[in-house]
C-alpha cells in the first residue's frame, strides 16, 4: 500500500517509541533546512530466512521485513536537487539533472540516490528535487540490508512526490537492486530490494527475474513460542566486496560449463555426474558451491509448505539444515583473507551451545562478517542474549518484529494509540 499509518507497520508496544521517533525527525528537519517537512516515508530492512546466495542465480528466496527501518522526512523542490542529510554522515546533495556514472561516487550514498533516478527516468516516470532528513535503526553491515532499505526509500519517495505511487513494489525493488549494482558497484541479488520494498513474510521465485513470482505466507509467527533474533558480532564487511563477488562468480562458472547463464537451469544430477570435470577445471569450491545452491533452492520450498502447514518444528530443522550447507558448502562463514576474524564462527557456536536440540541457528546475509540469525524458544531468551552480550557486548542481540509492508509514506491522522 501507498500509504500507512504508524498502527499499521509497528507493533503496538513501539508506537509511543515511533510517534517520538517522527516527531524528534522532524524538529531534525527543521534545523537542518529551516522549513518544516510535509511528508514522512520509511523503508525496512529484511532479514533473510532461506535461500542464501540463491537470488542471483535466478533461485528461491523467503524473506521478511522487519520492524527496523529508515525514516525520512521530506519536502519537495523545484530545483531538480536532492538535498539530503542522514543522520551520522555529510549533507550531501545530487542534481539529477546529470544522471552519469560517477567513478568517485562508488560505494557512497549519492551513488545510489543517482543510481534510483536514473533507473525511475530510464522507465519514463518523472523524478525531482526534494529536501530530506533520514534517520536509520538498520544496522549499516549488519546483514538487515541498510543499504537496500535506503534505495527503497529513494525510490518511494520518487514514487511519491512525483508519480502518484503509479511505480509498483517490484519495479522499485528492480530499480534499487539496479542502482546498487551499475552505480554503488557492488553485486547483489534483487532479494534485499525486494523484501524491503513489498513487505511481510514472502517467498519469492526469481525463475524469471523479469517477473518473479512473490507468495505472502500468512503464519503467526508470535505464536510459535520462539523469538527471531539477529546477532550483530561487529564484525566489519570492509575489503570483503571480492569475498562476496566471489560467489555469484563461481556459481555462474559452472552455469556456463553447462552453457546455460544461471545454476538454475542446471541439475543436482548433471554436477553429481560432472564433478571431475567441474573440480579439475574450477576447483572444489565452485562446485560445492554449486551443490549448495540445487539444495538450498528446494530447501526453500520445503521451508515454505512447512510454514504454509504450520509445521514448525520441520521448519527449524530446514533453518538448520540451510545453516549447515551455507557453512560446509557455500563457506562464507568467515573470510579466508581474514582466518583471524570469525566471529560468525563464534556467533553459531554459543548459539548451538545454549540451543541444543531446540530452536535453529545459521548464517544471516551475506556472510563472512555481521550477522547470524536464531529463532531462539521463549524460555531460553535471556539466556540467549546474555551469553551472546558477553562476547559481543550490549545491544548485540536483536529480537525483531515481521513488518506487513514494505517502502511507505507515513500518515498520522489516525494515530490514536
Amino acid at each position: 500500500m501507498a500509504k500507512n499509518y504508524l498502527s499499521d507497520i509497528y507493533p503496538s508496544r513501539l508506537l509511543d517509541f515511533q510517534k517520538e521517533r517522527y516527531l524528534s525527525l522532524s524538529q531534525k528537519f527543521f534545523d537542518t533546512f529551516g522549513t518544516n517537512p510535509t511528508m514522512f516515508f520509511s523503508a525496512p530492512g529484511r532479514t533473510e530466512i532461506c535461500g542464501n546466495h540463491t537470488d542471483h542465480q535466478n533461485g528461491k528466496v523467503l524473506a521478511a521485513s522487519i520492524s527496523l527501518d529508515i525514516i525520512a522526512a521530506v519536502l519537495p523542490t523545484d530545483d531538480g536537487i536532492v538535498h539530503i542529510k542522514s543522520e551520522g554522515y555529510d549533507f550531501e546533495e545530487v542534481d539529477l539533472n546529470d544522471l552519469r556514472i560517477k567513478k568517485h561516487e562508488k560505494n557512497t550514498s549519492k551513488a545510489l540516490i543517482r543510481g534510483v533516478a536514473r533507473g525511475f527516468a530510464d522507465r519514463s516516470y518523472k523524478i525531482g528535487g526534494f529536501k530530506a532528513y533520514t534517520t536509520s535503526n538498520v544496522l549499516k553491515g549488519s546483514g538487515l540490508s541498510s543499504s537496500a532499505a535506503f534505495e527503497v526509500l529513494i525510490g518511494t519517495i520518487l514514487n511519491g512526490l512525483y508519480n502518484d505511487y503509479s511505480v509498483s513494489d517490484v519495479e522499485i525493488a528492480k530499480i534499487a537492486q539496479f542502482s546498487e549494482n551499475v552505480y554503488f558497484g557492488k553485486p547483489s541479488g534483487l532479494m534485499d530490494q525486494m523484501a524491503s520494498s513489498v513487505g511481510n513474510f514472502i517467498c519469492i521465485d526469481f525463475k524469471n527475474p523479469k517477473n518473479p513470482v512473490i507468495e505472502t505466507i500468512n503464519f503467526d509467527f508470535n505464536a510459535s513460542g520462539h523469538s527471531l533474533c539477529v546477532i550483530d558480532t561487529k564484525g566489519s564487511h570492509a575489503d570483503l566486496t571480492p569475498e562476496y563477488a566471489s560467489i555469484p562468480r563461481e556459481m555462474h562458472d559452472i552455469a556456463e560449463y553447462f552453457k546455460v547463464d544461471v545454476l538454475r537451469q542446471v541439475s543436482k544430477a548433471d554436477i553429481i555426474k560432472s564433478y571431475a570435470h567441474l573440480r579439475q577445471k574450477f576447483g572444489d569450491r565452485a562446485v560445492l558451491r554449486a551443490l549448495h545452491f540445487v539444495d538450498c533452492n528446494e530447501r526453500v520450498q520445503k521451508e515454505f509448505n512447512a510454514l504454509i502447514t504450520g509445521d514448525f518444528n520441520t521448519f527449524l530443522s530446514l533453518v538448520n539444515e540451510s545453516g549447515d550447507s551455507s557453512y560446509k558448502y557455500l563457506q562464507n562463514v568467515f573470510a579466508p583473507s581474514f582466518p583471524k576474524e570469525q566471529g560468525l564462527s563464534t556467533a553459531l557456536y554459543i548459539a548451538k551451545d545454549i540451543l541444543g536440540d531446540t530452536g535453529a541457528c545459521r548464517v544471516h546475509g551475506g556472510g563472512f562478517a555481521g550477522t547470524i540469525q536464531a529463532f531462539v524458544p521463549d524460555d531460553k531468551l535471556h539466556t540467549f542474549i546474555e551469553s551472546m552480550e558477553n562476547v559481543f557486548g550490549n545491544s548485540c542481540c536483536y529480537v525483531l518484529d515481521i513488518r506487513t509492508v514494505g517502502g511507505t509514506e507515513i500518515i498520522f491522522d489516525k494515530y490514536k494509540e
